[in-house]
């Protein structure tokens, strides 16, 4: 099941950075291109909630096994595609039915195991759910290179069937309740598709479209109010709820999903911006990005057994404390980030990020989920894990938001720096003029090309420091929140308290 959920949710990055080589091989525009991710995305949103509920109606047993054939089918599809449309289709599919693999291991886990077991139990699946994300760009960069794109479709296959055929064969936790399928709100269903679907798109595709100023946001905005507040009229006066919000009168599940939605925003939104950096100021490949980052899944790896240690002996809200505090230390260090950076640079905010993913993931998993009834956990799960995707996704949209408004700040800057009359500006253009003589009458617009691309990077460097100083307030800010959560009693779980 671990596995499972590792592919679901390695598929969504793992094709980030390899969106060229699949744009030339399936003949699409770089407009069509982002949907090969986003469609994954909406697909996958709108299956987590819904986990909870066919989970009840298939079993565990039943929704595993058709997640994991439909997910490998799905991925062979992607592989075969010839065109944009096709790839849409089948990514979107792949994410749908991937997408139950993710929320139902986290359920299985507190019903399952009992509380002293979690402690080996957590670690592994928060190591799981941080570290596929982190990783995927790095996979996906090495298959394409060694390969070609269609690998990172192909690599599910074989895996995928051994997934299929162990789940069925040793998934045997619950029964089916098919009466439950008479209940199914297919209405509800529409309402939450359409809701998640528009506002995931809003948020991937609002930055470059300068937000409301596109019409297309505006109009896709309006749809996402009216259908979520249509949603959660339908859901919160149903007798049988398509998705069941009653995990909301848990203190801690409230809490824990707040810090789980910030952690979202730090796991997608550092993922995104270390390689945005390493490509556009050094123009490293995927190859050399994922080998620069390498070191935080190392991190994550050597502190998933030392986090599930901890969480059995100290307070929780201590260590998420201290995994946020990691968080904003590392950052901090990065906001005096410069176009010099590179591997000894980056190497102690990165195992910092990847030491606090590890503490915040395995701790807040635990106190949202933990204290929770097994008839809660189920629906809880699914809500729990949507908060982490919609804090990436929110984060993703205030990151770039963030970052090309700073971008034109400092280009505008710097450009009236290196105007003509400026003493250092046409040193420096003489300097690189003298440097490029050998091309002849060329050297003068080489050298101002070369200028005008020093300015874009350091422009581009400035702003993602600044972006890295907004994250810093966000994760000190964020502790203030702890006192919101209550400690968990000794060897809670399945408790309903």
């Amino acid at each position: 099941m671990v596995f499972g959920m590792f592919m679901a949710i390695l598929d969504i990055q793992i094709v980030s950075s390899s969106l060229a080589e699949i744009q030339a091989g399936i003949s699409a525009s770089a407009d069509e291109i982002s949907w090969v991710q986003t469609s994954y995305l909406i697909a996958e949103v709108v299956m987590i909630p819904l986990s909870g509920m066919l989970s009840r109606i298939l079993s565990t047993r039943i929704l595993f096994t058709a997640s994991a054939i439909g997910f490998t089918a799905m991925s062979f599809m992607c592989a075969m595609s010839g065109s944009i449309n096709e790839m849409i289709v089948w990514r979107a599919l792949q994410g749908f039915v991937g997408g139950a693999m993710i929320p139902t291991v986290f359920a299985v886990t507190f019903t399952v195991f009992p509380a002293d077991k979690r402690v080996i139990i957590t670690p592994v699946i928060g190591l799981i759910a941080t570290l596929a994300p982190t990783i995927g760009p790095t996979v996906g960069g090495y298959l394409t290179e060694l390969f070609s794109w269609h690998w990172l479709f192909l690599i599910n296959v074989i895996p995928g069937i051994a997934v299929a055929i162990g789940a069925w064969l040793l998934i045997d936790f619950d029964k089916p309740d098919f009466k439950l399928a008479k209940t199914f709100d297919w209405a509800a269903l529409a309402l939450l598709a359409v809701f998640l679907g528009t506002l995931e798109y809003a948020l991937e595709e609002g930055p470059s479209e300068n937000w409301f100023e596109s019409r297309l946001i505006l109009s896709l905005v309006f749809i996402c109010v009216t259908s979520g507040m249509a949603f959660f009229w339908r859901v919160l006066t149903s007798r049988y709820p398509l998705v069941d919000f009653a995990a909301f009168k848990n203190r801690n599940f409230v809490s824990g999903s707040i810090f789980s939605f910030t952690m979202g925003i730090g796991l997608y939104g550092l993922t995104y911006l270390y390689p945005v950096y390493l490509a556009r100021v050094h123009n490293y490949s995927a190859l050399q990005i994922g080998e620069t980052l390498f070191v935080t899944g190392v991190a994550m790896f050597l502190t998933a057994p030392i986090a599930g240690r901890l969480s059995a002996k100290l307070d929780p809200r201590l260590m998420i404390g201290l995994g946020f505090v990691g968080f904003g230390i590392g950052t901090w260090m990065a906001s005096a980030i410069t176009v010099d950076w590179s591997y000894s640079e980056l190497l102690v905010p990165q195992i910092l990020r990847g030491v606090s993913l590890m503490l915040c993931m395995v701790t807040i998993t635990n106190v949202s989920l933990g204290t929770l009834s097994p008839l809660q956990i189920r629906g809880a799960s699914g809500l729990f894990n949507l908060t982490r995707n919609l804090g990436g996704a929110v984060g993703l949209a205030i990151i770039n938001t963030v970052m090309n408004d700073r971008m034109d700040l400092h280009l505008a800057r710097l450009r009236d720096a290196v105007s003509w009359g400026k003493p250092i500006a046409e040193s420096t253009l003489d300097n690189m003029t003298a440097a490029l003589a050998p091309l002849g009458s060329d050297a003068g617009a080489a050298a101002l090309s070369r200028l005008a691309g020093m300015v874009r990077r350091q422009a581009m460097t400035m702003a993602i420091a600044d972006v890295f100083l907004l994250l810093t307030m966000l994760f000190f800010g964020i502790i203030f929140l702890l006192p919101l959560m209550r400690k968990p009693s000794t060897g809670t779980g399945g408790s309903g308290h």
